[in-house]
């Protein structure tokens, strides 16, 4: 694929980029150069200012004479092979409002400093960032890593081979794989199912319509809804409520801060502690040398009502709660 160019947007036939103002929209699009021409200049001063290692701001005296525009020099930096720097660069000077629409994008990597929306999929060889928001119609396929400074939309299934960074809420329609570590700033719904081969910290609210699958610690400061199974590769942790339709095994200690139901079993290699009530569809069971825990939030004369444990036979070594037997419904 050819490098992000600068100065022009040439990734198939695609809408050209344009500026939005604060209230509105524009009603005619520009070219990319023509944002670049109103946008504000970068100096050198302002660029020393900022203490760029020494490579790279012998690059920007090499590469730009006076002032430059910000943009440019970001596809610059991309195109001769300078991520880094580009990152960094974004880094320093933050996001744009700057709007760039294409039909589809096929690049090498891709640094914007506005938000960048796609009619059609998206594909990207390396990193792929942008200051504000990310809208994919189609599917998401990032080689690098993945950081969306606003919210994330991908209609179809999206799968990054390294680290994905969202600083808004994300709503992914299809599964979404990472192969490295992922954070999410606030709430995350997918439609499939949400792979992660480290660990994920989500600071919102997590909902997951197929199965859940993190080979670290799962962090999740809202509650936790998955329409599969659950299955952590060590500790899990969320704030709020934990609901899940299948099993849910953790490799680590499982602490949630409201009740958990799971329909399948509940079985975790460390310790089970639930604010509330800790109901299961099957067996529940904590490590060897760990406790099951109910109630935890809940004044002990509330716990015949609030901390209420369920499970097709009395979990061993149950140390709070308020045990109902096998045939206890639903919550």
């Amino acid at each position: 694929m050819p490098p992000f160019p600068s100065g022009e947007i040439s990734l198939a036939r695609c809408t050209c980029a344009h500026r939005l103002p604060d209230h509105e929209a524009t009603g005619t699009a520009v070219t990319h150069a023509a944002v670049a021409a109103t946008s504000a200049d970068i100096t050198r001063q302002f660029i020393r200012a900022k203490r760029p290692c020494a490579d790279g701001y012998r690059w920007y005296l090499r590469r730009q004479e006076g002032a430059s525009n910000y943009q440019a020099l970001l596809d610059d930096l991309v195109r001769e092979g300078r991520v880094d720097d580009a990152c960094w660069m974004l880094d320093q000077f933050g996001p744009t409002n700057d709007v760039l629409e294409l039909e589809h994008l096929e690049a090498d990597a891709l640094v914007f400093a506005g938000s960048v929306r796609c009619a059609g999929s998206a594909d990207v060889d390396g990193v792929l960032r942008t200051g504000r928001s990310l809208s994919v119609r189609g599917s998401l396929r990032v080689g690098g890593a993945l950081t969306v400074g606003e919210d994330l939309r991908v209609s179809g299934a999206a799968r990054c081979n390294g680290s994905v960074r969202l600083h808004g809420d994300a709503r992914i329609g299809g599964s979404l794989a990472a192969a490295q570590r992922m954070q999410c700033a606030a709430s995350l719904r997918v439609g499939g199912e949400l792979t992660c081969a480290a660990a994920a910290h989500i600071a919102g609210h997590c909902a997951v319509r197929q199965n859940l699958q993190v080979a670290g610690e799962l962090d999740c400061a809202g509650g936790i809804k998955v329409g599969g199974h659950l299955h952590g590769g060590a500790a899990v942790q969320a704030a709020r409520g934990l609901q899940v339709a299948g099993d849910v095994d953790c490799g680590g200690h499982l602490q949630i801060g409201w009740g958990v139901r799971a329909e399948g079993h509940i079985r975790a290699a460390g310790a089970i502690r639930a604010g509330e009530s800790l109901w299961a569809g099957g067996p529940i069971a904590a490590g060897e040398t760990y406790g099951v825990y109910a109630g935890l939030a809940v004044p002990l004369p509330d716990w015949p009502t609030s901390a209420r444990v369920r499970a097709t036979e009395q979990p061993a070594r149950l140390l709070s709660g308020c045990w109902t037997g096998p045939e206890e419904e639903a919550p």
